[in-house]
């Protein structure tokens, strides 16, 4: 076996810390040392590798030279990855708290209405549930396993589909009844007012009506105009009192049309470039409390698209 050549860990640390914040105080500040501990950790390290990682600027500040920042690059996913071993080695087996990171959206929606059932079926499993837009970095987050919105490559993590999301017209049912603009088809859309919901720029394959349109071959309709809000529940909210027809997923749903609060005009739908991925690392997808999970999410995912099968059927 071959003896790794290593540096001391705290060169490293420090180092990797100085290259971070290009700035030698705040790396002592994140590992509670001085200014003048990490320049000499910086030198050390320098000594043991025999090329220098830093240029001193007249400014007293540092940059990084081109070995240093490839080397701060590999130091910072190694540390990275020891956080992340460090945190699971620390957490039982056999324990039964489960941290899960998922989109607002998706969790008012879908996860937080079914998780009585998960209690019935894995009383003695807890789950925590923790809210965000950003993509969870597991190397650096104390969660066990997250519901992504993407394309589900994820390189280092287990990913398994939950659901593919088909996007449909709703409206209420008093709006569904109008005898003057009636929405027997598609077309029928340009009598009425179309709700849209407010997405960050640059988002790519966005589902937006005029794109819905296109995929179903209507044209002319001046789909531009209409309200718009910046959250699904909002703008189900706005189609639920009447106020036009907004785009729905199968996902986002929740129980607006099996409490007959929405309606679906028509039974055209287009799918969307994205779908919901159940996600953890591949070190700790078979700890029994995350493979409990796992299935019974998708356990819970086939029962509703069986459902929705079941009710397109003619």
């Amino acid at each position: 076996m071959t003896r790794r050549r290593l540096p001391p860990l705290n060169s490293l640390r420090a180092f990797e810390a100085a290259a971070r914040h290009l700035n030698f105080e705040k790396a002592g500040d994140e590992i509670a040392v001085t200014a003048s501990a990490v320049g000499q950790q910086v030198k050390a390290l320098e000594a043991w590798l025999g090329s220098p990682l830093f240029v001193r600027l007249p400014s007293k500040g540092v940059a990084l030279t081109g070995l240093g920042e490839r080397y701060a690059a590999a130091i910072t996913d190694a540390l990275d990855r020891l956080n992340e071993a460090t945190a699971r080695a620390l957490k039982p087996e056999a324990s039964r708290v489960l941290n899960v990171s998922t989109l607002p959206s998706f969790a008012a929606g879908w996860l937080i209405p079914r998780l009585g059932a998960l209690r019935l079926r894995h009383p003695d499993l807890e789950i925590r549930v923790s809210v965000t837009t950003d993509r969870t970095d597991f190397s650096r987050e104390d969660m066990d396993v997250a519901i992504r919105f993407g394309r589900g490559v994820y390189p280092g993590l287990r990913s398994d589909l939950l659901m593919e999301e088909y996007f449909f017209p709703v409206c209420s049912t008093a709006l569904l009844s109008d005898r003057e603009r009636p929405l027997k088809e598609p077309a029928d859309l340009r009598h009425h007012t179309l709700l849209h919901e407010i997405v960050a720029d640059g988002v790519p394959d966005y589902m937006s009506w005029d794109r819905w349109l296109a995929e179903i071959g209507v044209e002319g309709i001046d789909a531009s105009h209409g309200p718009r809000f910046s959250h699904t529940f909002l703008i189900l909210q706005a189609a639920a009192s009447g106020q036009g027809v907004a785009l729905a997923t199968n996902v986002l749903i929740g129980d607006y049309l099996d409490a007959g609060r929405l309606a679906r005009p028509f039974p055209q739908q287009v799918k969307g470039a994205y779908q919901y991925y159940v996600v953890c690392p591949e070190t700790t997808a078979e700890r029994p409390a995350i493979a409990a999970f796992r299935n019974w999410l998708l356990e819970e995912a086939s029962l509703q698209a069986s459902g929705e099968t079941a009710s397109r059927a003619p």
